[in-house]
């Protein structure tokens, strides 16, 4: 078992702007300090408006807005972000949305190094990470460089009061999965462990809240709080089954980023629990409950989100292909990754039955 007080900690460096109304009072600001002069604002066709908002709060330094990200990022959607930059001469990208407008915001500092600012609008914590992702040929593949790691994250509670219940639920879910793997990754730390349970506490208390009444500017501001030290702990970390499943489930049949980890974590963490007993005990501390896997499978429940992957649309015949992928690559992970451990975690999955 690895010892807790031996480790190495990273800090991201980057700025992080926190308040209600600071997407359209402090993106402008962030800019400035960056020294940036003609910044392209991506989004996706849901998130349009807002973005549009925000590109006007920029004045004359806003050369253009780009609203075609999409969930996983395919490579053509980048292909032509990243054109796009070029042609209209940017020196930077602001990003508003979920995961899907920061993922295109990192595949175009990918390609041209040019800086980004995120503001989110959603949980997904991708703001916090230098992860990137790509889906090509059906397939998602990932990987970590500092040039994609936002200089700025611009967080405005305001932006998550019309988010739908629905995908309030599972993005604050994907958040907390966030944590929960980073707290049994080989470079966990103290500092991982303090956020991580801090982190899932808030979003535990604050989903609850917001199933009941969507638009409490308190509950959001301790949901975007939680979500942005969830994903402050995957940004320090290394992605284990949780994410790699998760990534092969999107990337290749198609499912829902959110759904997805929502659906898989609390199987994952049965899975893992066995060889990480103190990750496991964090995370019922921070659910005040006793079995963190059956207690995170009873908050999806409660809040109705979806809870096996029959519900996001895989077919059972698709298991087999999913384990494959699955352990196709060697990761790091706190229990031996097996095909036939994977497959029997999917099938549990795939038909919502409690973990056990």
């Amino acid at each position: 078992m690895k010892n807790f007080l031996d480790f190495a900690y990273d800090a991201q460096p980057m700025r992080v702007v926190f308040r209600p109304g600071a997407a359209l009072t402090a993106t402008a600001g962030e800019a400035e300090r960056l020294g940036l002069r003609r910044v392209l604002v991506l989004s996706g066709a849901r998130g349009a408006d807002t973005a549009q908002a925000v590109a006007d709060s920029l004045g004359e330094v806003c050369v253009g807005v780009h609203a075609e990200a999409k969930m996983h990022v395919p490579v053509e959607v980048a292909d032509r972000a990243v054109e796009l930059a070029r042609t209209l001469g940017a020196d930077g990208c602001v990003a508003v949305g979920g995961g899907s407008a920061v993922g295109l915001g990192k595949a175009i500092a990918l390609r041209t190094g040019l800086p980004l600012i995120a503001v989110p609008s959603t949980y997904a914590g991708s703001e916090m990470t230098p992860v990137w992702g790509l889906t090509e040929n059906g397939a998602k593949r990932t990987g970590r460089d500092p040039a994609v790691l936002p200089r700025s994250v611009v967080y405005d509670p305001e932006l998550t009061l019309e988010l739908p219940v629905p995908l309030t639920v599972t993005s604050g879910i994907n958040a907390i999965a966030h944590a929960v793997e980073a707290l049994y990754a080989p470079d966990t730390s103290p500092v991982i462990a303090l956020m991580a349970e801090e982190g899932v506490g808030a979003l535990a208390g604050a989903l609850p809240e917001l199933a009941a009444e969507p638009r409490s500017l308190e509950a959001r501001s301790r949901a975007l709080y939680g979500a942005w030290l969830c994903g402050s702990c995957l940004g320090a970390t290394t992605m284990g089954l949780h994410h790699k499943l998760c990534h092969v489930l999107g990337g290749t049949f198609g499912l829902p980023h959110a759904e997805t980890h929502t659906v898989v974590l609390p199987y994952v963490l049965a899975y893992n629990a066995p060889a990480v007993p103190l990750t496991a005990s964090v995370v019922a501390r921070a659910l005040d409950a006793d079995d963190a896997p059956r207690a995170l499978w009873d908050l999806a429940r409660r809040l109705g989100a979806p809870r096996s992957l029959a519900e996001l649309g895989l077919e059972e015949s698709d298991l087999a292909t999913a384990a494959a992928q699955a352990v196709s690559q060697a990761y790091a992970n706190p229990r031996p990754v097996t095909e036939d451990g994977v497959l029997a975690l999917l099938y549990a999955a795939y038909e919502g039955t409690p973990p056990v």
